[in-house]
């Protein structure tokens, strides 16, 4: 924890509010800095677990109550001793009216009896009836100057007890293991630098992978899922100016993005025809950049219980923050977020998921681009898709005729087809208007169709195929042409 830590503490518990919520599993460190802080005020600090009931923190010998919640509120609600009591784990054992009833009483009469009560714990909801007193903190997590320090203590900790044998750490190892432990909270990132040192005396690429599948481990939720199936940016046809922009960002994205005065990259919308590459895309940046790619399924958020949904994207999104730096990929998202500006057709819980996720936008720290992909954008909010909020809004159009040839190529190599053995100007020419995955489906659809004979696939098997398929574009000629229009002079070409 820093010092910022301990003074946003300090200023909360003489904000004299009655109930503090603090949202992490640090249990250890924040109870150490709560101890440092009343001790300063004068203050005894008082904790509660359920194994050990109520005991005073700098004598764990006293024990003031039997474990149940019930008899430690009550002794804290009758002692005329001010102080700061901590309970670790309470929500599930505050649902009963008596618990509840004494927590107010102890919040109603804090002029009287000044009692802080600080509930330390992972993101617990806690009983609709009490948030009123309750001041809500999340810690910070170590930027990446502590995480740094920490590393660096580590290690001269190692040295010392190896009477100064020297540590291996090749520079891009080391580089990619302080990387990947941003968004880990301080005690996970000692426990992992310290294993990792004292397993065989260096730092290695290895280290690196084992610290990012631990934060994959960490973070079970069904509301982002982790997307190992990435893409070779070079497998993508076409999209030359998105494959440019991304190329240029890259490094500002992973560096240090205060060392010249550039912002880091935020992220992208990218608006197309369907089938023509558009979530490959998201999972090439991830790939081409070397970091996590994870899916934010919008359908899982929303929930039947009042205010569960907004909970539920808050959760999400500091699960994301978690795995810093990576892609954060948004899938269609303008079915998960309504344009409805009155938010009637939901009873609201679009707009105040909107609500939640533009304060995110525009209040993260963590190094987490997002990419974003739409279909239909006129669905879309305009105050989410602004410059500020994303960097640029890139339109993917049908490829034309050189970059179908090079898809071609690509998914011939693919399924270990020479293409040097078909035609692929004829091919290029006779897909006019197809998408990639149209494209795609023409070679798959040929192999098929000469799977139960010893034919081999030929440059008219496939062009049979795409003589019997009639493409998106055709089909949905007055959709596609209306998105066109709307994407003309308001989004730069990905081609």
């Amino acid at each position: 924890m820093t010092i910022e830590t301990r003074n946003e503490l300090i200023t909360l518990i003489r904000s004299r509010c009655p109930i503090i919520q603090i949202d992490t599993h640090e249990e250890v460190r924040i109870l150490k800095i709560l101890s440092e802080i009343t001790t300063h005020m004068g203050w005894k600090l008082h904790v509660w677990t359920i194994a050990e009931g109520l005991r005073n923190y700098s004598d764990p010998s006293s024990s003031f109550s039997k474990q149940g919640i019930e008899d430690a509120l009550l002794h804290i609600k009758n002692d005329e001793t001010n102080g700061v009591f901590s309970f670790l784990d309470i929500a599930p054992h505050i649902e009963t009216p008596l618990s509840q009833r004494i927590i107010k009483d102890i919040a109603e009469n804090y002029d009287q009896k000044p009692r802080t009560l600080i509930f330390i714990g992972g993101s617990s909801e806690l009983p609709k009836d009490l948030k009123r007193w309750v001041a809500r903190y999340a810690p910070k997590l170590p930027d990446r100057e502590r995480v740094y320090e920490i590393y660096l203590e580590q290690a001269y900790k190692w040295l010392s007890e190896k009477h100064g044998r020297k540590l291996l750490h090749p520079k891009d190892a080391e580089q990619l293991m302080l990387r990947n432990l941003l968004g880990l909270a301080e005690e996970d990132i000692e426990r992992l630098v310290s294993n990792a040192i004292r397993t065989n005396g260096q730092i290695s690429f290895d280290d690196a992978e084992l610290i990012l599948k631990f934060k994959k481990q960490a973070i079970g939720t069904d509301l982002i899922k982790f997307e190992s199936d990435t893409t070779e940016i070079n497998e993508i046809g076409g999209l030359e100016h998105l494959k440019s922009w991304l190329s240029l960002r890259r490094s500002r994205f992973l560096g240090d993005s205060k060392a010249d005065g550039l912002p880091a990259p935020k992220g992208i919308l990218i608006l197309g025809i369907q089938g023509c590459g558009k979530s490959l895309a998201a999972k090439a940046v991830a790939n081409a950049w070397k970091v996590p790619l994870i899916r934010l399924d919008l359908g899982m958020l929303y929930s039947k219980w009042l205010g569960e949904t907004e909970h539920n994207m808050r959760e999400a999104l500091e699960h994301v923050e978690a795995m810093a730096p990576c892609v954060l990929w948004i899938d269609e998202i303008e079915k998960g977020i309504s344009s409805d500006s009155d938010g009637l057709s939901d009873g609201g819980v679009s707009r105040r998921i909107l609500a939640t996720l533009l304060v995110w936008m525009a209040e993260r720290t963590a190094q987490v681009f997002i990419v974003a992909t739409s279909n239909d954008v006129s669905q879309l909010p305009p105050e989410l898709i602004r410059k500020g909020r994303l960097d640029e809004i890139f339109f993917v159009e049908l490829p034309n005729e050189s970059t179908r040839e090079e898809i071609f190529c690509i998914h011939l190599k693919k399924r270990r087809l020479d293409p040097i053995n078909f035609d692929l100007l004829q091919l290029s020419n006779a897909s006019d208007k197809f998408s990639g995955a149209e494209i795609e489906q023409a070679i798959v659809s040929a192999m098929y169709s000469v799977s139960t004979s010893a034919d081999p696939v030929t440059t008219t098997s496939i062009l049979n195929e795409i003589k019997q398929t009639r493409p998106l574009a055709v089909v949905m000629s007055e959709k596609v042409m209306a998105l066109r229009d709307w994407a003309a002079g308001r989004t730069v070409r990905a081609d």
